[in-house]
């Protein structure tokens, strides 16, 4: 089976913070649709040397409508949580754990198509006056084919979700991908946006080969 990470899955410390300062090379990260414990689905995720950065081991049945987002150790970054009595598929992103946030920081919803559009989703800062206000993030493209881009209000890309490239003859197929974040984009919200798309698209997703 092709490896997918270098190091130790589980450190004793955690891999310093993703902080792309304006002006740096973007961070390739690997994101691997697989949880760290038995018998628990969720994400891992990599950055370019090798070191866990992000994971979610809550992905389960029981808990598919709030997600927690956490760094190597299991710090909590982010809560997704879904909106309930809602006609359309919307959810709420809390900074930390939800549980003692005040309110949530982003809300999201999945893109209604009335028209023709290559618009998947969008995320907007809570505070927004209206659910259709403009944008702040649009993700564009196809998720089942992991190749989305992120783009912020004024149509540039921030971060973007591409296929990984099978090594030798192995295949990685759509379970392991990679996220690319652009500087000066937070690399936890662009995790937080692939949690997003997973839940809104997830079920739709078509194997992928190498």
């Amino acid at each position: 089976m092709t490896k997918i990470y270098p190091n130790s899955p589980l450190p004793e410390t955690p891999a310093p913070s993703i902080s792309i300062a304006a002006g740096e090379e973007p961070a390739t990260l690997t994101v691997w649709r697989k949880s760290l414990l038995f018998n628990c689905s969720g994400f891992t995720v990599y950055d370019a040397n090798g070191n866990l950065v992000y994971r979610v081991d809550n992905y389960s049945s029981s808990s598919l409508n709030e997600i927690v987002l956490m760094d190597a150790i299991g710090k909590p970054l982010f809560t997704i949580r879904r909106k309930r009595f809602t006609l359309t598929d919307q959810w709420s992103i809390y900074k930390g754990e939800a549980a003692v946030a005040t309110k949530p920081v982003f809300s999201a919803w999945k893109h209604v198509a009335l028209v023709r559009s290559k618009s998947l989703a969008h995320v907007i800062p809570c505070g927004v006056a209206g659910k259709f206000a403009e944008a702040i993030y649009d993700v564009e493209g196809s998720f089942s084919q992991r190749s989305c881009v992120v783009y912020d209000e004024r149509h540039k890309p921030v971060a973007e979700i591409q296929r990984k490239k099978s090594v030798g003859t192995v295949g990685f197929g759509g379970d392991v991908f990679r996220l690319v974040v652009q500087p000066g984009f937070d690399a936890s919200l662009a995790m937080a946006v692939v949690i997003l798309l997973e839940r809104m698209f997830g079920s739709r997703v078509a194997s992928i080969k190498g």
